[in-house]
């Protein structure tokens, strides 16, 4: 598994600022965390899909081009830290 986390530096009110996925050795998002600006956070796994949060139906992209788009910035992340993130928002729902 690899974990990667996405910031989205938007003005979107409705739209997540940041998201925490977990991914397979395929490339396709296992779980996946969203944070919103307001402090709400939302889920999704393979068994738990919302209509405001679900895993991508494609691989995930190279970390360097979501980077070259100025309003994200990408990085990879511990499992700890993205299982942090995961009980919290667990814990909110």
């Amino acid at each position: 598994m690899r974990y990667v986390k996405v910031a989205w530096d938007h003005d979107f009110s409705d739209d997540p600022v940041l998201y925490l996925s977990e991914l397979g050795e395929d490339g396709y998002e296992t779980r996946k965390v969203q944070f919103y600006r307001d402090g709400r956070s939302e889920w999704a796994d393979e068994g738990f899909e919302t209509a405001t949060v679900g895993l991508s139906e494609i691989p995930f992209p190279p970390l360097v081009e979501i980077a070259s788009q100025s309003e994200f910035t990408a990085k990879v992340i511990t499992q700890e830290e993205f299982e942090s993130a995961w009980s919290e928002a667990h814990a909110n729902s």
